[in-house]
């Protein structure tokens, strides 16, 4: 460990006692006074979402009211479609006054309808004080201003009250005239989304207030919206957490009333359904949760933990060890690098400290020892998943050079002959002339190709590829072989045998790769060193502009080829892929070709090869592009493959990989296996979920013998996911150069995966000899049923999970914060199922490409030089024969 780690590991643990200490310490804030001036009123409940227009019942809404009527003097709305039109007249009989808002879409129906529904109850009910015709509509940019200024126009005309819509402040001086058409100025004071700490976010507020009434003197001035969320990611300085919360309402509330501010609290209840527009953050503003209660207390100091010293110093004890693990191989890494690594380690270690704390603070039985066990269990996997993902994160973000870079061909660099292999098996024969009339362009002085198709029954099929090799010229040998065992390795095992003695290196592509003429001549160089046996550049694709699913696949392949074959070759730990790929043939066949058995028999042969003590390199440049699955269920027989394979080599190598066999170095076989934990993980996770609703039917049918998980057993695994999903979005950004809707079309290809994943490894456990799957090339887009079909078992456990969901929330423990949690796990488990219907149907749909936000110009530029720095687009597949 470099001193510096050293001094890092040092201060984080100062830091982490200090944390510790200052986070536990009783805090006294000014009292809540007895009744508010406002709150903003969202009254939707637990699995209701207002973008599917899932209103609350109208007892439902009477009973916030009643709760809110001993609090607040006003509500204000945001909409009056459906049960929200009843609201007015609810309130009304209460005592309590009304901001209505009026929600304004790009839907002009829709608009006529609210604004007219406005107008008419701003009439009828005399508690409406005032009315807000759109929300951040400028903001999110639903509408031109002048459309937005015609509805407060009319509104304004049609009622007695004052109009406004609502803005951020800076929206408001951006667009100075937008107040010659309200009557007072509505405005959002959410400090937390510009990363204002707590601390310091009512001087931001009044600064902000300062400026509009010099911009708009005479203008009255609303706070629309002010608050601060108690949960979700932190936002540059600012935290969200229930403490912070706490803090920031009531000093506003104390400073509001001197300085006679009109404001609504963001807002009365969480809002679940948020989320999915806001980040998970967006569920977390109200004061009371979404099962109505009071979130903090009001008016006693914050409660801490009691015993932190004790648990600070395990903490401690135990991230040391973690970050000494992660040291052990860690040069080239920045400062930073090492940093983020300690945060990561002090982070879990103190999470795990917690977790182990609040669960001994239950009563131990049998049953919660079982179910503690149990819990642990997935604990460990969930959090050797977070360190791996971290450390993967770290390398990618913070290495300060390459280890292991392609050396720079030289021009008198030797050239030794290359033997192309092209396996298909039943393809497009104009797709794969294409690929052999790439090949003929190579600028390479000394190679052949054979193309070996096997078991294609349709000669109408196989018979134009053999003639176009016979009019290429005699480097181009074709066979057609039937009967052929083995699939695409028994395909490439009979290429081998028929390769020309004076062959030195095979190369594999699959049969609808177009590669590029630069591409022997650039990467065959690197084979002067003798213990090099494989040279692998990425997977390409050329068809990322056909339609948004293909699109989306694209950007779901992207992260492998620029994060992880890059992290793996700096410690000779690459995956190798069935194309693109450039093998020693002395090296092929010293381990005796391809494996038969394996229906990844690329990537087994790699590790096969690491096991002899041979290195790979791996060029993160595109040299060649193919094409994607077609329909979302090629998308998941692929991904089955893929998954059922991993787990076939790791039953296989388990020896080398996990026991004390040392052929492999500590670096690969970390690296192989880190690389398949979150496999592994997807197969846990589907164990999981049939484990929460066998819990969820023991909580409702016995509630007195199941209680609801302890609350951070059920935070750990939503931790990971946000974990993942930062991680994911930051490496897109900066390693990937994606935007935000391809960063967004990744996650949701990947999530729509999940239980594929999860589902190809318990299979690869539980069998040995599933059949090779082949994934089809220019297939045709399924119909809308028959691509939601694909995803049958995807709706069915997304409908399960949400019943468990709905189901538990009716149990009389409404005081229980474990239980609330535990329906956000279960509501939160089913994303991936959903991103899996969501991805059935973009593939059914024809949409484009732009939907996804992917440039024309977007894929693989001209290959340069494999020494100058790579930042080209590509993307992860393993296609060809069968494949």
């Amino acid at each position: 460990m470099r001193i510096s780690g050293l001094l890092i590991a040092i201060a984080c643990g100062c830091a982490t006692v200090g944390l510790w200490a200052w986070g536990n310490r009783p805090e006294a804030e000014p009292a809540w006074p007895d009744r508010i001036q406002g709150y903003a009123f969202s009254p939707y409940r637990d699995g209701q979402d207002a973008t599917r227009g899932d209103f609350p019942t109208v007892q439902e809404i009477d009973a916030d009211l009643a709760l809110l009527q001993r609090t607040t003097r006003s509500v204000r709305t945001y909409s009056t479609d459906g049960s929200l039109g009843e609201i007015p007249r609810l309130a009304g009989r209460r005592g309590i006054k009304v901001a209505l808002g009026a929600w304004i879409s790009p839907e002009s129906e829709r608009n006529a309808r609210e604004v007219d529904q406005a107008i008419r109850l701003a009439r009828e009910n005399p508690n409406v004080i005032r009315l807000i015709v759109g929300n951040e509509v400028i903001q999110r940019g639903d509408l031109e201003t002048a459309e937005l200024y015609e509805y407060l126009d009319r509104v304004r005309e049609a009622v007695k009250q004052p109009v406004s819509t609502a803005e951020p402040w800076d929206v408001w001086l951006r667009y100075p005239e937008l107040a010659d058409h309200v009557d007072y100025i509505a405005v959002h004071m959410l400090p937390y989304w510009e990363g204002v700490p707590a601390e310091e976010a009512i001087g931001y507020i009044d600064d902000k207030m300062r400026r509009l009434r010099a911009e708009f003197p005479g203008k009255p001035i609303v706070i629309g919206e002010v608050g601060w969320p108690s949960n979700g990611r932190t936002r540059a300085a600012a935290v969200a957490s229930e403490a912070n919360q706490a803090r920031f309402l009531r000093r506003f509330l104390d400073h509001a009333r001197q300085e006679k501010y009109v404001y609504y609290l963001m807002e009365a209840f969480d809002q679940p359904w948020k989320a999915r527009n806001e980040g998970a953050v967006g569920a977390y503003w109200g004061v009371f949760d979404v099962d109505r209660n009071a979130k903090f207390p009001f008016t006693d100091p914050i409660v801490r933990v009691p015993e932190w010293k004790a648990l600070s110093l395990a903490a401690v004890v135990l991230a040391a060890l973690m970050l000494g693990l992660f040291y052990i191989d860690s040069r080239g890494l920045r400062a930073g690098g090492r940093g983020f690594l300690a945060i990561v380690a002090y982070a879990t270690a103190t999470g795990l400290v917690y977790v182990l704390y609040e669960y001994w603070q239950q009563y131990i039985t049998v049953a919660t020892v079982i179910v503690g066990v149990l819990l642990m269990l997935g604990t460990v996997v969930v959090i050797a998943v977070l360190l791996a993902e971290a450390h993967e994160w770290a390398e990618a973000q913070w290495a300060t050079r390459w280890r292991r870079p392609l050396p720079a061909p030289s021009p008198d660099a030797p050239a030794p002959k290359v033997s192309v292999h092209v396996p298909c098996y039943n393809e497009p024969p104009d797709m794969v002339i294409a690929t052999l009339d790439a090949l003929a362009a190579l600028d390479y002085p000394d190679y052949e190709v054979i193309v070996v198709d096997n078991n294609t029954r349709d000669e109408n099929v196989w018979r134009p590829v053999e003639a176009h090799c016979r009019k290429l010229g005699e480097r181009f040998r074709f066979f057609h072989v039937s009967p052929l065992a083995g699939f695409k390795a028994g395909a490439l095992n009979f290429a081998l045998r028929e390769t020309d003695p004076a062959a030195k290196i095979v190369a594999v592509i699959d049969s609808d790769y177009v590669v590029r003429p630069e591409w022997l001549r650039d990467l065959v160089p690197a084979f002067a060193d003798p213990k090099l046996a494989i040279v692998q550049a990425p997977q390409d694709y050329r068809d990322l502009h056909e339609n948004a699913f293909k699109a989306a696949c694209y950007a779901e392949y992207a992260g492998f080829f620029h994060i992880g074959m890059i992290t793996r070759n700096e410690r000779n730990a690459i995956i190798q892929h069935g194309t693109m790929t450039l093998v020693s043939r002395t090296a092929l066949e010293s381990v005796g070709g391809w494996a038969e058995w394996c229906i990844t028999e690329d990537a087994e042969l790699g590790l096969r090869l690491f096991e002899q003590g041979y290195e790979a390199n791996y060029i993160a440049r595109s040299y060649g592009r193919g094409l994607m699955p077609d329909t979302f269920s090629d998308f998941k027989v692929q991904r089955f493959r893929w998954a059922y394979g991993a787990v076939q080599i790791m039953r296989r190598h388990a020896g080398v990989l996990f026991g004390r066999d040392r052929t492999l170095t500590l670096g690969q076989r970390y690296h192989f296996i880190a690389g398949w934990l979150p496999w592994l993980a997807d197969g846990v996770n589907l164990v999981f979920n049939f484990a929460a609703l066998a819990w969820s039917v023991g909580m409702i049918v016995a509630p007195g013998v199941f209680d609801p998980p302890l609350i951070l057993f059920s935070v750990l695994p939503l931790s990971l996911f946000v974990f993942k999903a930062a991680k994911l979005v930051d490496l897109y950004r900066t390693c990937v150069g994606a935007g935000a809707r391809q960063i967004a079309a990744a996650a949701l290809a990947g999530l729509g995966l999940s239980h594929t994943v999860g589902t190809a490894v318990l299979t690869g456990f539980a069998t040995s000899g599933r059949p090779f799957l082949r994934t089809p090339k220019q297939a045709s887009r399924h119909a809308v049923l028959q691509a939601l079909g694909s995803a049958r078992e995807e709706w069915l456990m997304t409908v399960a999970l949400l019943l468990a969901a709905w189901a538990v929330s009716s149990i009389d423990q409404m005081g229980s914060p474990d239980l609330s949690v535990w329906i956000l796990v279960l509501v939160v488990q089913t994303i991936p199922y959903v991103a899996a219907i969501a991805m059935s149907l973009l593939s059914a749909l024809p949409l484009p490409a732009s939907l996804i936000d992917v440039p024309q110009a977007a894929g693989p530029q001209p290959a340069a030089p494999p020494a100058e720095a790579a930042t080209d687009l590509v993307l992860q597949r393993d296609e060809g024969s069968n494949g």
